[in-house]
């Protein structure tokens, strides 16, 4: 028998050592939705049970129904036949496997059918997911479209979409991507015209459309007649008729499973979300963010996949008398290749926590301050207040709506930051675990015999769409050098490690260094240095970050300790080589760039 969750040790003692508890009791209106809904909770340990029993069936299901499916999914792919996608058979059936375990509205509200479930949790079932195969949860992962419906839509809207969704009854898409538009969507041209009726109508193309043929697409479009930059753009959602077509499906590299389209829109009746002129300002931000979220827990499946299969033929493979993995130089790839994988998963669950932080300060301030609201009402009352909402006054008061805005201030910068540096890092990581592997496998990794190469194709889209690691990098380094992340690094810092005060002083020097790289940078005042540099202090940042996280894990755990070192070893190596180029570089050594380009 096969469970991805209860073979993976490292990903129950993340479940079990994450600060959910304060998260959970505000999502569950301190636990006053047990008396409505017979499923929900009734206290932080009963959530925590809930949790650990779905991850279990996720686990069960990944394990034994969705990854001997896989590689027939992979040969097989989507077909393009009269207009209509059909998915691979294995896909089809994942799919009716995971609705019938009513896993198909995770982190819904339970009123619309959903289990309100946290996002990092949610994060976890991904990650067993794409564990399976990464392109079933190219479909089942767009869940992300469901929560932004329930985030920005009305009330009207809520109510007749969410739960089809939440069924399992609709699969979605988001449709931002244009043929002239790839990661600049504000220059989105796909044409929005408002009606008579104060219905929409859409025309235009989309393009590189993730699983375009679902029923429900949320659409970027131009609304606003004249203009061409992001404030002309609105959101609408838009449902399979008669008036789109899908073109073409793309022919991919990997993720086969996955249906890549090309939509053609024509005058297609659509529904705004939201207001207009906040399609990609708002909606599309928060609807990305999540999307890189998924994808950074994505790409920690498929490098989970990767090492063990490179484990396990390391195990198996016998040359000069004795399996490879007696040899110094493999036990040093897989060493590497696990503690990295720790560590990445580290930073996405730590910045899954960021997330579910700030989701639940909007909730709660949405709560507060919704018309009717007061201090006495409904939904208001704390039995065990946070320590920011006791100093500041009393429960639903200005005090406390004050503090509120401040911590949400806090998360929704560390959010912004962190989510860009987890899709890098945990991307990255899992492009050269399935590189390693195939290098492990041999000649043997090369052949479509082994699975190995079917990770390495699949990890490569990773670190591209949703952004790539590029880009991901440019939404970063405001972050790095602004100071948000200094004050974060301050805050893992004062944790203290008490038992492991080598690594610690150790850590702090890598952060001070990393300080001296940031101050050069800034005080240089150069854009062309900062964008040459920006890289190395958001990778440096990651190590740092990681670094703390990895020592956070190891109070307490002799195995997590043994990782902390190894990592930290490899870390200090990573920054200094990276600080030194930093500080001694100068701006008019760049001037020789386009020289060095050209033949």
């Amino acid at each position: 028998m096969s469970n991805f969750y209860s073979d993976n040790p490292d990903l129950q003692a993340t479940l079990r050592g994450l600060d959910l508890a304060r998260i959970v009791r505000l999502r569950e209106d301190d636990y006053r939705q047990a008396g409505e809904f017979a499923y929900a909770p009734r206290d932080f340990e009963d959530a925590l049970d809930s949790y650990e029993r779905t991850l279990a069936i996720v686990g069960d299901i990944a394990g034994e129904f969705v990854e001997p499916r896989a590689e027939d999914v992979d040969r097989a792919g989507s077909e393009l036949v009269d207009g209509e996608v059909r998915y691979a058979p294995g896909i089809a059936q994942s799919l009716e496997r995971l609705k019938q375990a009513d896993l198909m509205g995770i982190t819904l509200p339970r009123k619309y059918g959903g289990l309100n479930f946290p996002i990092t949790v949610s994060v976890m079932i991904v990650e067993m997911v794409s564990r399976a195969d990464p392109a079933l949860m190219n479909i089942f992962g767009l869940q992300d479209i469901a929560e932004t419906v329930s985030k920005f839509a009305n009330d009207e809207m809520k109510a007749a979409y969410l739960p089809r969704f939440a069924s399992g009854e609709v699969t979605a898409s988001m449709a931002l991507t244009e043929p002239e538009a790839g990661s600049d969507l504000q220059n989105v041209q796909l044409k929005a015209t408002e009606q008579p009726d104060g219905t929409w109508r859409l025309s235009g193309v989309k393009r590189f459309i993730t699983n375009g043929c679902g029923q429900l697409s949320l659409v970027l479009a131009r609304s606003e007649e004249g203009t061409t930059d992001a404030r002309g753009l609105s959101m609408f959602l838009y449902e399979r008729d008669a008036h789109m077509r899908i073109r073409r499906l793309e022919d991919k590299l990997g993720i086969h499973g996955s249906p890549t389209c090309e939509l053609q829109f024509d005058d297609a009746p659509a529904l705004l979300v939201g207001e207009r002129r906040r399609g990609l300002t708002t909606y599309v931000m928060s609807l990305m963010n999540g999307a890189r979220l998924a994808i950074a827990a994505q790409a920690q499946g498929i490098a989970e996949a990767a090492y063990r299969a490179a484990a396990k033929y390391a195990q198996e493979r016998v040359q000069f008398g004795a399996p490879i993995a007696e040899l110094t130089a493999v036990r040093g790839m897989l060493a590497d290749m696990k503690v990295s994988l720790e560590a990445a998963r580290a930073l996405l669950y730590e910045t899954a926590l960021i997330v579910d932080m700030k989701e639940v300060l909007e909730r709660r301030i949405a709560h507060i301050t919704a018309p009717g609201a007061d201090a006495g009402g409904p939904g208001l009352q704390h039995p065990s207040p946070s320590p920011s909402s006791s100093a500041a006054g009393p429960e639903g008061s200005a005090d406390e709506l004050k503090a509120l805005r401040a911590e949400l201030k806090k998360y929704t910068r560390l959010a912004a930051l962190f989510t860009p540096l987890v899709k890098a890092c945990c991307t990255e990581m899992a492009n050269t675990v399935a590189y390693e592997s195939l290098q492990i496998h041999g000649g043997s990794g090369y052949m479509r015999d082994f699975a190995v190469e079917r990770h390495s194709r699949d990890a490569r889209i990773t670190n591209i769409y949703e952004g790539t690691t590029q880009l991901q990098v440019v939404a970063a380094i405001g972050g790095v050098l602004g100071g948000t992340l200094a004050a974060r690094l301050g805050e893992y810092d004062a944790e203290g490690f008490a038992a492991t005060p080598e690594l610690l002083a150790r850590v702090r020097v890598a952060r001070a260094r990393l300080a001296e790289a940031i101050a050069r940078v800034r005080a240089l005042d150069d854009v062309r240095y900062r964008d040459f540099h920006a890289r190395r202090l958001v990778e440096t940042a990651i190590a740092v970050s990681c670094g703390y996280l990895m020592l956070r894990a190891a109070q307490g755990d002799a195995r997590k300790l043994l990782a902390a070192r190894y990592f930290v070893d490899a870390m200090a190596a990573r920054v200094e080589g990276a600080v030194v180029q930093v500080l001694g570089g100068e701006p008019a050594m760049l001037d020789a760039l386009p020289a060095l380009g050209r033949d």
